[in-house]
């Protein structure tokens, strides 16, 4: 993939040899930390209403805006939009690559595998329990945020095990990626069916959560989505060095000293809790996992996790704010599926792995 980009960017080519290697890989975490920051103001900057940059600062430094609304925009709808965006990217980017080399499948994310699927299934059931009938967020209380981050890792690890199971029979990583879609198909079979005997209410509450939005966490459940999504990125940075192993096969990894079902636990519990937080909160996001992972791959010419984990985490979180900025439509009031936006950004990657044609796996080699 490295060949493609400098094909389509020759200047990036140039770069890398002129640079080296550790130069050019330092280079691009450095550049993505500033374009994350860059897409962080522009996100409180623009939208319906553009709000100077210099403004925006003001703001984020203690000080109020010129106009008392502005302050008001950014610190109660901007800012939680923002800094949902950054945590949910980050949480799909990172739990898409860990499944990748989990499986040594480069089509492999929580989307694909059906684990989002899963965790949509476990939020239904907390929100036909409880009856909220406003929306899947809204007026639950601290209880109805923690049972619904606790229902959505239970269905996505509950998927993610049986995906697991699978892959320990299986010969062919395509056939997995078919059985991670059947799954899928089998648990928003079991949504539906929810959703049919719901009131009208909760209907139009679902439809509206499977677009997707970062704009829906209030700042009461930003505080608990940060946490534990800083938890599973912390869990991912330290499998980092187990992650290198796995990349060459288990028996490698053994003979390395891994303890792989150890390891292989860890993954999944880490994976079950980026996606299905990130599912419960902010709806079933997809392509971003699966799209990320082969960009950090291309751009640092490298598969060490050391540096593909927090490669990963920063692109996550840039795309995130960029398909976002885009879905909002800065200057008008129209709203776009976040969703169809993630879909146009990562399905022409996507497409690119199937059909290259060299096979799926060499994304892998060192």
């Amino acid at each position: 993939m490295s060949a493609m980009l400098d094909e389509a960017f020759p200047q990036i080519g140039e770069g890398r040899k002129r640079m080296g290697g550790e130069g050019w890989r330092l280079a691009c975490l450095t550049g993505l930390a500033l374009a994350l920051v860059g897409a962080f103001l522009l996100s409180l900057a623009l939208g319906s209403v553009r709000i100077p940059l210099t403004e925006v600062i003001a703001v984020l430094s203690g000080g109020e805006a010129t106009k008392p609304s502005w302050s008001y925009i950014i610190l109660a709808f901007r800012l939680p939009k923002a800094l949902t965006a950054i945590l949910a990217g980050a949480a799909l980017a990172v739990s898409g690559l860990q499944m990748q080399t989990l499986f040594r499948n480069p089509l492999a994310d929580p989307s694909i595998l059906g684990i989002n699927a899963g965790a949509s299934l476990g939020v239904a059931l907390v929100v036909l329990a409880t009856g909220a009938a406003t929306g899947f967020l809204s007026n639950v209380g601290l209880l109805g945020d923690l049972s619904l981050i606790a229902s959505a890792i239970a269905g996505a690890s509950l998927v993610t095990g049986l995906v697991i199971v699978a892959a320990r029979w299986l010969r062919h990583a395509m056939t997995l990626l078919i059985l991670g879609l059947m799954l899928s198909y089998a648990t928003s079979a079991v949504v539906s069916i929810l959703i049919y005997f719901s009131v009208p209410e909760q209907i139009q509450a679902y439809i509206a959560w499977t677009f997707g939005s970062f704009g829906g966490v209030t700042g009461r459940q930003l505080t608990i989505l940060a946490p534990v999504i800083g938890a599973g990125l912390l869990l991912a940075g330290l499998l980092a060095k187990p992650l290198n192993a796995l990349l060459l096969g288990e028996a490698y990894a053994r003979s390395m000293g891994v303890h792989v079902q150890r390891v292989r636990f860890w993954l999944i519990t880490g994976t079950s809790v980026l996606a299905g937080t990130v599912t419960a909160f902010c709806g079933p996001i997809a392509f971003l996992g699966v799209a990320i992972p082969h960009l950090c791959r291309a751009l640092l010419c490298t598969s060490d996790h050391r540096l593909l984990v927090p490669a990963t985490l920063l692109m996550g979180g840039l795309v995130a704010l960029l398909a976002d900025l885009i879905a909002s439509v800065p200057g008008s009031r129209v709203l776009l599926p976040l969703n169809a936006v993630t879909a146009l950004l990562g399905a022409p990657i996507v497409v690119w792995i199937v059909l290259r044609r060299d096979g799926p796996r060499s994304d892998f080699a060192s």
